[in-house]
């Protein structure tokens, strides 16, 4: 098991970096005065293992009894019915979806699927139907406007027997409609000191002697994302021990993959490497890698290795596909208009320059 599954805080007692948070979700419970709940913060902050242990607070040790389903439903979309095909967790007490995954048919999902997940309601062990179910929804900045209205509904129509725990990495994105109805709650990333004690924490559990310094530098280049963070740890220990206090902290692949094409772009602007960057993005893609972080970690890497005088150019044109990016559903589309735009400008910068 991987360290970061291995340590990840089952209860809300456990919870080390958000422990004021895990305190105020725990009296909620008690309480049995538990809202619709928004928690947003940046990725690898920690939001869902407090939602996973605020389940376990809720629930017991059932609510990690969960099983993996891909269910195909048939929603009606006006004249016609299509089948919207999602993976879905699910225990006795919450399911888990990510309506988003079902791309511009999303509203189908708020509307079908989310509404009839709602309204039946949880049995209890004596077999009667009683208390509220939960259902987790993940990116749900991501969702339409259509969606989110429909969401804001379901809100409100089926709030006496099922309470939402809504996920996103910007509540910015998620209407007003919707955060008005919901405690918000925000998940800071962690600082590099809570990472660091983190880190040892776990060396000391797994008996590792670690130099000087060497947590320090790991929490330096995890930017931030505990997540990251401990799985570099993990990386670093399969890789070299005893550690040494100038071992270098490798990064992640798909960051060195990303560099390589900002070396492939800015050595040659051509039709045919554009054709082959293209291939390497559908790669970066299929490995799950998010297309707004592979246009982000791309710009960083062209950035890098330009002019100051092209930069404000070049910012401009990936915000203007970010945005369009956002709107649309095929995100290679868009990822790859912006390396044609960036080769044409930079092309025609090194014209005017070198002639």
């Amino acid at each position: 098991m991987l360290w970061v599954d291995k340590y990840r805080p089952k209860t809300l007692d456990h919870v080390v970096v958000h422990d004021l948070i895990a305190q105020n979700l725990k009296k909620l419970v008690t309480e049995q005065d538990c809202p619709h709940l928004l928690f947003y913060g940046p990725s690898g902050s920690g939001k869902k293992t407090l939602i996973m242990a605020l389940l376990r607070q809720m629930f017991g040790p059932g609510a990690e009894k969960v099983k993996v389903e891909n269910r195909t439903w048939k929603v009606d979309a006006g004249s016609r019915s299509i089948d919207i095909e999602l993976t879905t967790l699910q225990s006795a007490n919450h399911t888990e979806i990510s309506p988003s995954d079902a791309g511009f048919q999303d509203r189908y999902v708020v509307q079908e699927i989310i509404k009839d997940m709602a309204k039946n309601r949880p049995i209890d062990t004596k077999g009667k139907k009683g208390g509220f179910k939960v259902l987790v929804l993940n990116d749900v900045d991501k969702l339409s406007r259509e969606a989110q209205h429909s969401l804001r509904r379901t809100m409100e129509k089926y709030s006496a027997y099922c309470r939402l725990i809504l996920c996103c990495n910007s509540s910015s994105r998620v209407t007003e409609a919707i955060r008005s109805r919901c405690l918000n709650v925000r998940i800071n990333a962690p600082s590099e000191e809570q990472i660091v004690d983190v880190l040892e924490f776990i060396g000391k559990k797994e008996g590792l002697q670690l130099p000087s310094g060497f947590a320090a530098r790991i929490a330096e280049k995890s930017n931030r994302n505990l997540r990251r963070a401990i799985l570099s740890f993990e990386t670093c220990r399969v890789q070299q021990y005893p550690f040494t206090s100038k071992q270098a902290i490798p990064p992640m692949d798909w960051e060195e993959y990303i560099s390589e094409i900002a070396s492939d772009i800015m050595k040659e602007q051509s039709p045919k490497r554009l054709f082959q960057v293209r291939g390497k993005l559908y790669e970066l893609l299929i490995n799950c890698i998010p297309p707004e972080i592979i246009l982000k970690r791309l710009v960083y890497e062209l950035l890098r290795k330009l002019d100051d005088e092209l930069k404000h150019e070049v910012c401009h044109w990936a915000s203007y596909y970010e945005h369009r990016m956002r709107l649309g559903q095929k995100a290679i589309f868009h990822i790859e208009a912006f390396v044609a735009k960036f080769m044409s400008v930079y092309k025609s910068f090194l014209i005017a320059t070198f002639g």
